[in-house]
């Protein structure tokens, strides 16, 4: 991994999984519900993608078309359409008094191997971290959360391998609100995915801006 002093130009991305209509369907209406319980949280749209996080790393923007077909070659390898998925609880991440929600699915073995080979192919492009120019912002929103800075620059190895846990970000809401939710039934579900993508991060590591995909091989 590359020290950031040398690094340039930075971008922080994130190698998703986009999910069909059952799931979008279903992260669409909790995110209604948090919206009801906490109005100042965001709402998906042309920033704002449903998806299931593979892989977020800081990378050299000077790299990315690299990047690109380096990880082509470890997704065609994969049958991602084949793949199962299987959503079983809501999860959420503290931070102070609030918590960051979604839906969780199974990590099944396939999708920890994808998830594995995608590591391997982008690690040479990677550097540790970067700030807030490394993601996407808005005029009213250009300070990135530090919290989310140090979640990406600690994805490897924090969240791979037995602790990757594929997910749906859904919204925010009060941590109180949240343990509620979660200790409510949660009525368990298929769904597929319709496309392999790289996205530009944004505020609440949302997808905010997609910088290539990879549809032809789902």
């Amino acid at each position: 991994m590359s020290d950031t002093s040398e690094r340039g130009a930075v971008t922080a991305i994130n190698i998703l999984l986009e999910p069909d209509a059952t799931m979008r369907e279903r992260a669409a209406a909790n995110n209604a519900r948090l919206l009801e319980v906490f109005p100042h949280g965001f709402t998906f749209d042309s920033t704002h993608h449903p998806h299931i996080t593979l892989l977020q790393r800081f990378v050299r923007t000077a790299d990315l078309e690299e990047l690109y077909a380096a990880v082509g070659q470890a997704v065609a390898s994969t049958n991602v359409a084949e793949l199962e998925h299987e959503a079983y609880r809501y999860y959420y991440i503290p931070s102070g008094a609030i918590g960051l929600a979604g839906i969780v699915a199974k990590p099944h073995p396939p999708l920890k191997a994808l998830q594995r080979a995608l590591i391997d192919v982008v690690a040479p492009f990677t550097v540790a971290t970067g700030g807030s120019d490394a993601f996407f912002t808005t005029p009213e929103d250009p300070v990135i959360d530090p919290m989310l800075i140090g979640y990406v620059s600690t994805y490897v190895p924090d969240s791979i391998g037995d602790d990757f846990s594929p997910h749906v970000t859904t919204g925010i809401a009060s941590r109180d609100y949240l343990d509620a939710m979660l200790a409510e039934p949660f009525d368990s579900f298929g769904f597929s995915v319709t496309n392999v993508a790289a996205f530009q991060l944004g505020q609440y590591g949302t997808a905010a801006k997609k910088l290539h995909e990879w549809g032809s091989n789902v």
